[in-house]
């Protein structure tokens, strides 16, 4: 009697990988989703954390800067909110980077390679997980807001789509600093780059307060880059009539930010991913 020696494929060989079923990268991806917000939900220090810190922004930059920044036609916390917004989401996205960094030290990556998934399920997963954490955030942050003056002038739609709007940008984000933390493979250093980036892009911009009042060198970087786009499209969409005229401008323009960033860095996180 004979016995075969052909080898057994392990869950990790690509030819287990290559038959997954027709829609595993999005099954897989909800799976690794539900995973990563499990996780948030039991560690309520985080979630504290998290949720408080924008409610301070709002606050603070309503109280201590509001009566210094000179406003016509309209409230300081109506222009400041769509700002908090966009600064809190891309705040939010760093955790993307942090988080696949530690994943990456504690030993759950290798795990999830050796495991026949979809190669992008775990950045999507992530990805998604910390968009359902911006949202419910950025919600929190509107009806703090709206205790303290803020309003939606354009109604339903434009509130929802506004709201959506940040929660897209900062989706967007969380692939740029997936990329970051899957490059650096430490949690502190992928903190470091991330801010590195996300600091001149905030605070460089339209987010708090107009760039109209930045020296002319500063503004030519601040009126194009994308947070002023998507603060200016939140704006545009929550204001009403004074802002009506910009909105068509700003939303074409903070999506086309949007489309750009996660074309360029969704596959260069994956690839990483791929790599190792």
């Amino acid at each position: 009697m004979s016995t075969s020696t052909a080898p057994i494929a392990s869950p990790a060989t690509p030819s287990l990988i290559s038959t997954l079923p027709r829609g595993a990268a999005l099954t897989d991806g909800l799976t690794v989703a539900r995973r990563n917000l499990l996780r948030i939900l039991r560690t309520p220090q985080l979630v504290f954390f998290s949720t408080i810190q924008p409610i301070m922004f709002v606050l603070l930059f309503n109280y201590v800067f509001g009566g210094a920044i000179l406003r016509t036609g309209g409230k300081y916390i109506d222009y400041l909110l769509p700002g908090i917004m966009v600064q809190t989401v891309a705040f939010g996205a760093t955790s993307t980077a942090i988080g696949l960094a530690t994943d990456m030290t504690t030993g759950i990556m290798d795990r999830f390679r050796s495991l026949p998934m979809a190669r992008s399920a775990v950045l999507s997963g992530r990805t998604t997980a910390d968009a359902v954490r911006n949202l419910f955030v950025v919600v929190l942050m509107v009806i703090v807001g709206t205790f303290i003056g803020f309003r939606f002038h354009n109604g339903l739609l434009p509130a929802v789509g506004a709201i959506l709007l940040a929660v897209l940008f900062g989706f967007a984000l969380s692939w740029v600093f997936a990329f970051i933390g899957l490059k650096t493979g430490d949690a502190e250093t992928a903190q470091l780059a991330a801010f590195v980036i996300i600091f001149p892009l905030v605070f460089a911009s339209s987010a708090f307060v107009p760039t109209a009042s930045m020296p002319g060198w500063l503004q030519a970087f601040a009126n194009h880059q994308p947070v002023t786009q998507t603060a200016n499209a939140i704006r545009a969409l929550s204001q009403g009539e004074p802002m009506a005229g910009h909105l068509a401008g700003s939303l074409v323009r903070s999506l086309l930010w949007i489309a750009a960033i996660i074309a360029v860095f969704a596959p260069l996180a994956v690839a990483r991913y791929r790599k190792g």
